[in-house]
């Protein structure tokens, strides 16, 4: 039932550099993600967790965390988990993402993402919410994202 990217998550995690190296590795084959160079905290079927460091390319005019840094940690941190959750013969793609932007974020972010319920293996697709919560080095939630994953049967190719 494991994805394949849970399974190789699982097989580096406990590695010297295995989540450094896991996170380098999404963000090749998602280039996008490079820019707010992600950490893998934790990923499991129903929770994952990452965190970004607050440094220059992620900062604002304001000196704090821009608000699209916060938008990608979601949704990197928010598919992951996806993944991780998913039945065998299934995939995902997100479809929409709404977001609340609560306080000015300083320091580390850490995002958690949890799915409101286990995927499950259906001839047609559905839609399954996951939310994220960003927090920052307090715990204070910073930006709270809702990510609607479209959940479908994987197409054999002809």
């Amino acid at each position: 039932m494991a994805s394949r990217v849970l399974g190789l998550y699982r097989r580096l995690e406990s590695r010297p550099f295995g989540r450094w190296l896991f996170a380098t590795l999404v963000c090749w084959k998602a280039p996008y993600f490079t820019g707010i160079a992600p950490r893998i905290v934790e990923l499991g079927p129903g929770r994952g967790v990452a965190t970004i460091a607050h440094r220059r390319r992620v900062t604002n005019h304001l000196g704090t965390v821009h608000a699209i840094a916060l938008c990608n940690l979601a949704e990197f941190i928010g598919g992951l988990t996806t993944d991780a959750s998913l039945p065998d013969g299934m995939r995902w793609i997100p479809r929409a993402m709404q977001v609340e932007y609560l306080k000015k974020a300083v320091g580390t972010m850490r995002a958690v993402a949890t799915p409101d319920f286990a995927p499950h293996v259906a001839e047609a697709g559905y839609e399954l919410p996951v939310a994220v919560e960003i927090t920052d080095p307090s715990g204070t939630p910073v930006l709270r994202a809702r990510i609607a994953m479209w959940i479908s049967p994987v197409t054999p190719r002809a």
